[in-house]
């Protein structure tokens, strides 16, 4: 594996870092919510929104009057960052507590999609991210829809990931104290639906629904 470039190297225990591709990968497709940070008029700023990733690029989309969405189509370099926490680790001592997660950071410049055809494959992009199938089940934007929404198109330039796992690393020392120590797992868990109050009687629920919760008893 080629050394990476210092903008993306990591350097705060390097052994944690990753850099393959495919990972990367794997781990932006575990999530849809990213937080977009770029300069706007001289100062930072960092915007939470959904993402699509199809093959190496990003999908970000927003009002056509967004601040976000009309700053980053002139071009300008952004950094996209996705976490996922999945556990709180509890040393002995308050120093060495740390979390378990995986972590992407991205480099990037942004284009602005204007073909009705593939603006559409940037929202089916988006969409899938956040449930797979849903495109097919719901309407799809019509052409005001599509006029007052600015799609973006993100080439990820540069990546690179990160990743904790495992329990608590204590000093020596430290191993003899009467202090409980462990990890806290997080998981995440679909809770019961809530059907809209304003659905019609006799709409079953949709088949990306149950196949997210995996059992289609849990649906009633």
């Amino acid at each position: 594996m080629k050394k990476p470039k210092d903008k993306i190297r990591v350097k705060r225990i390097p052994k944690r870092g990753i850099y393959d591709k495919e990972e990367i990968y794997s781990i932006l497709d575990k999530d849809c919510v990213c937080h977009v940070s770029f300069i706007y008029e001289g100062y930072p700023v960092i915007i939470p929104t959904i993402y699509g990733r199809k093959g190496n690029k990003l999908y970000l989309h927003g009002a056509a009057s967004s601040r976000m969405m009309t700053n980053l189509a002139k071009g300008i370099p952004v950094c996209i960052a996705v976490t996922q926490v999945n556990g709180i680790v509890l040393a002995r001592s308050l120093f060495n507590s740390s979390m378990n997660y995986e972590s992407v950071v991205v480099f990037g410049t942004a284009k602005i999609i204007e073909d009705e055809e593939e603006k559409n494959e940037g929202f089916i992009a988006i969409t899938e991210q956040i449930l797979k199938g849903r495109w097919e089940e719901a309407r799809v934007p019509n052409k005001k829809e599509l006029k007052a929404t600015m799609l973006l198109e993100v080439n990820i330039e540069d990546a690179s990931a990160k990743r904790r796992t495992g329990g608590p690393g204590d000093d020596k020392p430290d191993y003899e104290l009467d202090i409980w120590a462990g990890v806290i797992p997080f998981q995440r868990t679909l809770g019961e639906l809530e059907p809209d109050p304003l659905l019609k009687e006799g709409i079953p629920v949709p088949k990306t629904v149950k196949t997210l919760y995996q059992n289609e008893k849990q649906i009633k």
